[in-house]
């Protein structure tokens, strides 16, 4: 067995003693085990029901739950989740350091139509086994979720799969809203909002009700079918996700909607009734 606690000469050292080509090694994943899967869920749903919680308050929430933790277990825990703080702090935004941010463009404007403004974000999702990332781009006006994605890792390459298709499907929005995030402002994500004339908007560090849609889609996700329905493995996961949120966009009512459907509005482009 190569010992890989060294630094990179000193396992290049073993592979010659043993005999082993450096570039033949590989490093194969070990799936979490199952109590560590099960208490990733927690974090998850404690963080769902307060996102302003930092790694400090959530340690301390979980004490109080009976939970023997650390703080330095949650946070690394929130970094593989890519969790961070909502409230204003140092370092709440994970952005790319040498990536363009663009000014939010929101504040003070009415939205009334389908494809006025649509918007994007990143969700961890816990299954049976380990965990994957799911990104949903949504149009504002309707809530309607106009397509999404799942990866293992948090890369830009499933984000822009996903917002080429909505392009392909829908048309193009007047504004695209997401937050800072590396995948958000890198190029490959940015050109294309460019190449379709989309105006670039993205929350403001610390607010939390920047993309406030989309952040009540994955509490409704959750909620309502991922913590009911933990899938075994990816194939799993895709389906049951699919015909969730055809179900959500085609049957599910909101009541901020006017008892309407995501699909109605969205098909329809009205105004949203006024709701008592």
């Amino acid at each position: 067995m190569i010992d890989r606690g060294h630094d990179d000469l000193s396992v290049q050292r073993q592979c010659e003693l043993l005999g082993l080509c450096r570039a033949t090694l590989y490093y194969h994943p070990v799936e979490p085990a199952p109590p560590t899967v099960d208490f990733f869920r927690v974090v998850d749903e404690v963080y769902l029901k307060f996102p302003f919680m930092g790694s400090r308050q959530i340690t301390s929430t979980l004490r109080g739950m009976g939970y023997g933790v650390n703080r330095k277990r949650i946070q690394r825990m929130m970094r593989i989740m890519g969790y961070v703080s909502l409230a204003p702090g140092p370092h709440t935004s994970r952005k790319h350091p040498t990536h363009q941010v663009y000014p939010y463009l929101l504040r003070d404007l009415t939205v009334e139509r389908s494809n006025q403004v649509w918007c994007a974000d990143i969700t961890y999702i816990p299954m049976a086994k380990g965990f994957q990332y799911l990104v949903a781009i949504q149009d504002w006006h309707s809530r309607k979720i106009l397509s999404w994605r799942v990866s293992n890792t948090m890369d830009t390459d499933f984000c822009v799969s996903a917002l080429k298709e909505a392009l392909a499907k829908y048309g193009h929005p007047d504004i695209f809203n997401t937050d800072q995030g590396a995948q958000f402002t890198a190029d490959a994500w940015v050109s294309v909002l460019k190449d379709n004339g989309i105006a670039i908007s993205m929350d403001g560090r610390g607010r939390a009700l920047d993309n406030v849609f989309i952040e009540r889609f994955w509490r409704t996700v959750k909620y309502e079918y991922l913590y009911l329905h933990p899938a075994e493995n990816g194939s799993e996961f895709k389906k049951g996700l699919s015909e969730y949120i055809q179900w959500y966009n085609q049957q599910r009512r909101h009541s901020s909607l006017g008892e309407a459907t995501p699909d109605r509005i969205y098909q329809e482009g009205r105004p949203i009734p006024n709701v008592a």
